[in-house]
């Protein structure tokens, strides 16, 4: 069963974190604030240069909230899709 997970995506050394919206790790900067943060539906706020929270349906049997301190293992960990029995709805991590 998927439920809204707050997810703390912290700013690795390299100054990357997992965004669910574009599925990728990128830099966290004013650019992707302004141009995918703020307009995000799953934006819950951010620490700048630090960290930022989203909230997205997580079917990984994660805590809440869910602390990612290495946005490519959070990366992996997102490609993992649940293919349904015949008949249900699909069930999928960010894509």
């Amino acid at each position: 069963m998927m439920s809204i997970i707050r997810h703390h995506n912290y700013r690795s050394e390299n100054g990357e974190i997992y965004c669910c919206l574009r599925n990728r790790v990128v830099k966290l900067d004013d650019e992707q604030l302004q141009r995918f943060c703020q307009g995000c539906g799953m934006f819950a706020g951010t620490m700048p240069h630090v960290l930022v929270s989203c909230d997205w349906d997580d079917i990984g049997g994660v805590s809440n909230p869910h602390v990612a301190l290495d946005p490519w293992q959070e990366f992996k960990r997102n490609q993992i899709k649940q293919v349904p029995a015949e008949g249900s709805a699909a069930l999928q991590r960010c894509s």
